[in-house]
């Protein structure tokens, strides 16, 4: 696997920085790093203006087809922009759901007329999207889920509940897996729904995080209505949909992360130098050990990518999601031992949170978001290294 940039991507690079130098300048400049996880809720509004800005420029969607308004950019010259992006410090994205997750659905299964509403909105940032995939009886199980929609005219009408749905309080629209059909096995039964969110049948409640931000959500549906033609895939196929969408989960977007990954380690190696912790012999492997896995996890993810074949990302994208997120929770809890007893109160004796507590208590998360490391577990030794699958309960 070479990692030097063609000529070609060298060039789309050098654009990509060219651009972000000369926009990243009065407001947008001062909310630099904004909106990283915890801090969600951060410049809301200078962000929604930037996004606004990147889609007018052209650089939301990269990936996306030319005639749906995208630059149809290669997986590499994908990478690139996600990189470059995180190189500039630029505000963390706020349309993330509707490009990265939506966005390729509905181009790879979505109705041209489905794809001529839906498209441009994300693309320009006009539109804000969220996910209603776990419920509380349904969180990595997604088969299970409950919320159930019936025809009422032209209308599909909702009834359920989701839960751990990101940055619901924003969205305009909801993308909503629902059973349609009651009788039909597990994952027979599933339709995967567009529903507007600005109706009476809809209440978000924000959930109080660690961190004591709220990116999560949960939302019930009472009677919520959308069209009969809302619908994506075919009605009581959403489960062949819905994966498809947790696919697009493991994609390019990662490699920007992983970049987030790196600063976030610097600032801990950083840490451990100048109060003098980085001589301590098992902190220094452990601080060894976390760049060296930094390291191979880049390689694996690019490798990875490089085995995508139309819209459902391969199982092997499971090895990413689990090592990446058992690698960000040791890092936090890394990053608490060489603060030491400093750990335990705010910043600078505060009741504020530092970066680094920060990540400590948002990093929880990441093993149990996006598939819990059991379920990616499975998947690999099921999926990918052809095991026994795990015994399933009788059924009474």
């Amino acid at each position: 696997m070479d990692l030097r940039d063609s000529p070609e991507d060298a060039e789309f690079r050098a654009e990509a920085r060219r651009w972000l130098a000369s926009h990243l300048v009065g407001a947008f400049a001062e909310a630099r790093g904004a909106g990283r996880p915890g801090r969600e809720h951060e410049d809301r509004e200078i962000r929604l203006d930037w996004e606004r800005a990147l889609g007018r420029a052209g650089w939301t969607c990269v990936g996306w087809p030319t005639h749906w308004g995208g630059r149809g950019a290669s997986v590499s010259q994908q990478v690139i922009w996600n990189e470059e992006y995180v190189r500039a410090d630029a505000p963390a994205r706020v349309g993330v759901v509707g490009e990265g997750l939506l966005g390729p659905t509905l181009v790879a299964y979505g109705t041209d007329l489905q794809r001529r509403r839906f498209l441009e909105p994300i693309r320009l940032a006009t539109e804000m999207w969220c996910q209603g995939y776990s419920e509380p009886g349904a969180g990595s199980d997604l088969a299970n889920v409950q919320t159930k929609a019936v025809f009422d005219g032209d209308e599909w009408v909702v009834t359920g509940q989701k839960v751990w749905t990101s940055y619901a309080q924003w969205a305009d629209w909801c993308f909503v897996v629902c059973r349609t059909d009651p009788d039909a096995p597990r994952h027979k039964g599933l339709s995967y729904l567009l529903v507007p969110m600005a109706q009476a049948g809809v209440e978000v409640r924000p959930i109080t995080q660690l961190t004591g931000t709220s990116e999560f959500n949960e939302v019930f549906f009472d009677g919520a209505r959308t069209g009969r033609d809302m619908v994506v895939g075919e009605v009581n196929d959403g489960w062949r949909v819905a994966l498809a969408t947790l696919g697009f989960e493991r994609g390019v977007g990662l490699l920007g992360t992983i970049l987030h990954f790196r600063r976030e380690l610097d600032e801990v190696l950083d840490l451990a130098r100048r109060r003098g912790r980085a001589s301590d012999p098992v902190l220094r492997q452990r601080l060894a050990d976390a760049w060296i896995r930094l390291f191979i996890l880049r390689a694996n993810t690019l490798r990875s990518l490089s085995g995508l074949d139309g819209p459902v990302a391969p199982p092997e994208a499971s090895i990413a999601k689990l090592y990446w997120s058992h690698w960000h929770r040791d890092v936090g809890e890394l990053a608490m031992d060489v603060l030491g007893a400093d750990a335990l109160v705010g910043e600078g004796g505060s009741g504020e949170l530092s970066d680094l507590q920060r990540l400590f208590l948002f990093a929880r998360a990441d093993t149990i978001y996006g598939g819990s490391s059991e379920i990616q577990r499975n998947i690999i030794g099921e999926r990918v290294l052809g095991l026994a699958s795990e015994p399933k309960a009788p059924v009474a």
